[in-house]
């Protein structure tokens, strides 16, 4: 991977994690200025349980993707890729067998922080 793919997956996480901020509500950071490992997500979120793989490309391999997300997340997170190309928005891709679980997770996490605002 060449040094501009690089940048631009960087500017592409950061870009995801502002508008996971902006359309959920959410603290979003880049994943790997934290934790680093190969397997760390790309974006990390406070929604507990989380696994999500960012992908800033035009030429998107969606189940190579999608694969990645499954392995990196192991058995205790649900896998989400996001993706963008250029000039379109940000789309989420997941297995429908994930759909339910990330539906009660994010419905969880907006609970708990409603609770936490009420107090």
């Amino acid at each position: 991977m060449g040094r501009m793919s690089r940048n631009k997956g960087k500017v592409g996480e950061r870009e995801l994690a502002q508008e996971l901020s902006r359309v959920l509500g959410v603290m979003a950071r880049r994943g790997v200025q934290y934790y680093g490992g190969p397997d760390s997500p790309d974006v990390i979120t406070d929604i507990p349980n989380l696994h999500i793989e960012c992908k800033r490309t035009e030429h998107f391999r969606l189940f190579e993707a999608l694969e990645q997300a499954i392995e990196d997340a192991g058995a205790d997170q649900t896998p989400v890729v996001m993706h963008r190309p250029n000039r379109r928005p940000w789309v989420v891709v997941l297995r429908l067998d994930d759909l339910p679980k990330l539906v009660e997770t994010i419905n969880q996490f907006q609970r708990s922080k409603n609770d936490g605002e009420q107090n």
